[in-house]
């Protein structure tokens, strides 16, 4: 029997999720969507799907058995909270949330429940290259990992939808969550620094240099670069005791022809990450169908929430900003028995 999901947002991400779960996955089928323009959700719903006027009421359908969160931010609290009350699967878009209060209360409702239910969208932990450098980290034959320099270049964002503290609060998110998950450490405080501007960005603050201080003394470095005009271009290389590990360049074949040997380079996130999407919802569907989550959870969309808070701070002061998590409930803690899709 598939899974019955219901999606909540259906603005660009919405529409991708969409597609991919009605024409790429198998075993779901989307019977429910709902967005604060109903005529939009009304244009990209599957043919057999109901459009519903609150996301409340589709997270409270009897056909809904999982949901999928692709609504603005600020929203996300509700929704998610909405989720857990109703005891059903949830996958959430980043950010989880817009503060380090929400972000308590959905963790205190997922514990209170008893079992987990969030799934956070941080795909890059579903990124093939991303699992085999994590694979080389934990098998320990390069010793402690030292530094890791993670470079997140855009081509360009939306001139004056994309502000200057979404390096901070919304691209960094990626980068941090990916930081913490690789090295299997958390981030105990953030320093922020503003080089020369690019002139491409008009008064954006582009690029932003971002140091996380890991709490086991591992030092993070985080290029972000939103007006590079070449191309969405993803790198990372961990610095060890004995050697280095680092992420292949994507697409990875060179061509070689009468103009020299070049390498394509993604135009956009979906590009790069397609198949990561792919695959997180491939084990998302899994987990979910046995009524719980696994990847990313509530506890790694707060760890980003307060990370993204500390960078805000630290670009304002100039200063080392800490980041202060509270003890990580056992709900967090525990084995998910899901098999992978």
């Amino acid at each position: 029997m598939s899974l019955q999901v219901g999606v909540i947002g259906t603005g660009m991400i919405g529409q991708d999720h969409i597609r991919r779960l009605t024409q790429v996955l198998s075993g779901v089928e989307v019977v429910a969507v709902s967005d604060i323009d109903r005529d939009r959700a009304g244009r990209v719903a599957p043919h057999s799907a109901e459009v519903f006027d609150a996301a409340q009421a589709l997270i409270r359908s009897d056909k809904v058995q999982a949901v999928v969160i692709c609504s603005w931010g600020p929203a996300h609290e509700e929704q998610l909270l909405d989720c857990i009350a109703a005891g059903k699967p949830v996958f959430c878009e980043k950010p989880m949330v817009t503060s380090e209060a929400a972000a308590l209360k959905v963790m205190e409702a997922e514990t209170a429940f008893g079992r987990r239910l969030v799934q956070v969208g941080f795909m890059r932990r579903f990124d093939a290259d991303y699992r085999r450098l994590k694979a080389v980290i934990d098998g320990g034959s390069l010793g402690a990992p030292l530094m890791y320099y993670s470079k997140h270049r855009n081509a360009s964002v939306p001139e004056g939808l994309y502000t200057s503290d979404m390096p901070l609060n919304d691209t960094l998110v990626h980068d941090a969550d990916v930081s913490r998950w690789l090295l299997s450490d958390e981030i105990a405080g953030v320093e922020v620094r503003v080089p020369r501007r690019s002139s491409r960005g008009n008064e954006l603050r582009d690029p932003t240099l971002v140091l996380l201080h890991m709490a086991s003394g591992a030092i993070v470095d985080v290029e972000i670069s939103v007006n590079i005009a070449y191309g969405y271009d993803i790198r990372g290389e961990v610095s060890c005791e004995q050697g280095v590990a680092a992420l292949p360049n994507r697409p990875a074949t060179v061509v070689s022809d009468q103009y020299g040997i070049r390498q394509e380079i993604p135009g956009d996130w979906r590009e790069r990450f397609i198949e990561a999407y792919d695959q997180e919802f491939r084990e998302w569907m899994v987990a979910a169908g046995q009524g719980t989550a696994a990847g990313p959870s509530a506890w790694d969309g707060y760890a980003a929430t307060l990370t993204a808070d500390a960078a805000l701070r630290a670009v304002a002061s100039g200063a080392f900003e800490p980041v202060k998590m509270i003890a990580k409930p056992g709900l967090y803690d525990l084995p998910t028995a899901v098999a992978a899709a």
